[in-house]
């Protein structure tokens, strides 16, 4: 399977003895990409899934098709594989019969950037016990964007980690810069190499510009230190990724998906040099947007669906953090996890992820 990313040196995997441990730890040799896709590999109807629903996202961020919207629904995080394909099961029959109003992709986030510490996703933990099964976590992983994709259902994912994303992104039709990450130079290049439409979310505190530079640099072309997927630390040339949009998810001091902020966010977009970035954008209806409340994600997609049904064409899509069950629990305080319920962020419940869906339909077919 060729590389998303030119490569500069294709290299060989370093051996386990030449690996040096960090001071006071140890180091564990991790199979190349190559290996892990070679045992799980994607295969042609996959590819062609994926290659797909990837062209549909950017007909719709460059206006070739102005008669859907994009939705990427799921769980906040992936803990339960199980609990997550019984929603893709559900997800995928409502992406069937929204198909000619919607683009539906599954969150399948596997990492979680911390503010401080906690349960960093199921890619570094997930027998959910601390013990960091790395080799585990994403050959289960790569196991479940296949069993996803073979629903029929893509798949969307958080771009967290330079390295994880080599074993991953070939099973990926949308990736997102979240807004802890926004203003990294390492994200900001990873993305522009990606062969998957990306979307950007403002910053916490608010600010379009570092949204918008982020947009920039992710079009541009760089040289990036990575790896290949042989396994070796490269070179890798990033061919630029044109397919960038923004995503409006709140700050801390308040939300920005009423028709003022997405007219503020256009205008932000039209300033920007270098590059063409005056395209549709997103809504988070979750997270600052939200104000962290999961009860008030209807209350901000239908503020959305409101926007489109009065005509207004920049806005491509939204987002919902929605699981089989309504809220979240603990995770390590010692009772058996409940089935179903979000360990991270408090999600939507599926009864009412699949109204919104059909709701957003209709705000579709009635504003053609």
């Amino acid at each position: 399977m060729s590389s998303p990313i030119p490569l500069e040196a294709p290299g060989r995997a370093a051996a386990a003895s030449a690996l040096p441990a960090p001071p006071g730890g140890r180091a564990e040799v991790l199979p190349s990409p190559l290996e892990l896709q070679a045992a799980l590999p994607a295969g042609e109807a996959v590819s062609a899934r994926v290659a797909e629903t990837r062209q549909a996202i950017r007909d719709l961020l460059h206006g070739r098709d102005p008669k859907r919207l994009l939705a990427v629904v799921g769980p906040c995080s992936i803990h339960d594989p199980r609990a997550a394909l019984e929603y893709a099961r559900l997800l995928e029959k409502t992406a069937r019969a929204t198909r000619d109003q919607l683009v539906i992709v599954m969150r399948t986030y596997f990492e979680k950037p911390r503010t401080s510490v906690g349960w960093k996703g199921w890619i570094y933990d997930p027998h959910l016990d601390g013990s960091g099964d790395v080799a585990a976590g994403l050959r289960s992983a790569r196991s479940l964007l296949l069993d996803v994709n073979q629903l029929g259902l893509p798949c969307a994912g958080e771009i967290l980690d330079p390295i994880s994303c080599r074993y991953l992104s070939d099973l990926m039709s949308w990736g997102a810069i979240g807004a802890r990450t926004a203003e990294s130079q390492t994200h900001r290049e990873l993305a522009s190499g990606l062969p998957m439409p990306i979307g950007v979310k403002n910053p916490t505190h608010g600010d379009l510009d570092v949204a918008v530079n982020a947009m920039q640099a992710v079009a541009a072309p760089h040289p990036v230190l990575g790896l290949s997927d042989s396994g070796a630390a490269a070179v890798l040339r990033t061919p630029g990724n044109p397919d960038g949009s923004l995503v409006l998810r709140g700050s801390v001091q308040r939300p920005n998906f009423h028709p003022l902020d997405v007219a503020a966010a256009l205008r932000a977009l039209r300033r920007s040099r270098g590059a063409d970035l005056e395209r549709p954008l997103l809504v988070d209806c979750s997270h600052d947007n939200s104000r962290q409340d999961h009860r008030r994600q209807g209350e901000v997609a239908r503020s959305v669906f409101r926007q489109i049904r009065g005509g207004q064409r920049a806005i491509m899509g939204f987002l919902l953090e929605g699981h089989l069950r309504p809220g979240r629990q603990p995770l390590g305080d010692g009772r058996a996890l409940e089935y179903g319920l979000s360990i991270t962020d408090a999600c939507i419940g599926w009864p009412e992820t699949e109204a919104l869906l059909f709701e957003a339909a209709e705000a579709v077919e009635r504003s053609r």
